[in-house]
């Protein structure tokens, strides 16, 4: 009797075990089921480029520190700082500590048209042939100073476009060109300074500013694109994962140029393809997703 008794009991133990597993596996199966929502794009046709990327200071084009011609003590200024003036027109007046001559103001003179970017002196300094009185700035045309590594000099050209974005106007861009590339090259930093130009009629770069530089040294148009957040891996080989038929497709991709947020794919990728841009993180290969464009 306790015989039976214990056969019966392992019996549902055994059964009670089967049970526990099954439910369990159908769990499993069901999670394992389970749509994972994710954002997708669908790769489009955009203009891309290959750039450098540096950084820089604006100036004008042409700025000049006026320095007197005469000792004495400033007893006049006729500028200040944010007036225009032409070449020739007095910024300041020095009375000559010369002894024995005649009581006569000496001008400080701007050497070029332009604005007056700094005054350097008071009213009562005493000042020398050495001593800075002002800076004159002609800011129709801004400049930047860049110093290329001399791998990538053969990839810059005179007329080259330049991308400049200054923190003051943080949605704006600038359109500059190369206008000059030393023929030198430093032998301490392997690097040539080349001048960037940018036309600036309404004087909104003001000389100073601090500027981000994007060389253009190669442009693509209507190429496949995609936004960079859906590209995996930082370095090659890179991947993207693909939506079809509700399911996500694990894609090794070749990528080319970059411009702002999208990179162009060169293979792997057609038009109107849809990649996902968020969520892949918790993706597999073959996963079940539901997709929001």
């Amino acid at each position: 009797m306790k015989r039976k008794r214990s056969i019966v009991y392992i019996i549902c133990l055994c059964i009670i075990a089967v049970g526990t597993s099954g439910c369990e596996k159908g769990r499993q199966t069901k999670a394992g089921n389970e749509a994972m929502p994710v954002k997708v794009m669908k790769v489009s046709l955009e203009d891309v480029s290959r750039t450098l990327e540096y950084v820089g200071d604006i100036k004008g084009q042409d700025e000049a520190i006026v320095y007197p011609k005469v000792t004495g003590k400033i007893i006049e200024k006729v500028k200040e700082e944010g007036d225009t003036v032409a070449k020739g027109d007095p910024i300041a007046y020095i009375d000559r500590d010369e002894v024995g001559l005649k009581f006569e103001k000496a001008p400080v003179e701007a050497p070029l048209s332009g604005r007056i970017g700094r005054i350097y002196v008071d009213i009562g300094s005493s000042v020398t042939m050495q001593t800075p009185i002002a800076l004159v700035a002609d800011m129709d045309k801004a400049e930047i100073y860049l110093k290329v590594p001399e791998t990538y000099l053969p990839s810059i050209r005179i007329g080259q476009k330049a991308i400049v974005r200054v923190d003051a106007y943080p949605k704006e861009e600038f359109l500059g060109y190369v206008q000059n590339i030393s023929p030198v090259i430093d032998l301490q930093t392997r690097s040539a300074p080349i001048e960037i130009v940018i036309d600036n009629p309404d004087h909104r770069l003001q000389s100073g500013m601090f500027a981000k530089v994007s060389l253009i040294i190669e442009e693509h148009r209507q190429n496949p694109a995609i936004l960079k957040e859906a590209v995996i891996g930082r370095i090659e080989p890179f991947y993207v994962y693909v939506v079809e038929d509700g399911k996500a497709r694990l894609r090794q991709v070749r990528l080319g140029a970059r411009r702002g947020a999208y990179v162009e794919v060169i293979d792997g990728l057609k038009v109107g393809e849809s990649v996902v841009i968020m969520g892949q993180q918790k993706l597999r290969d073959g996963a079940s997703v539901t997709a929001e464009e």
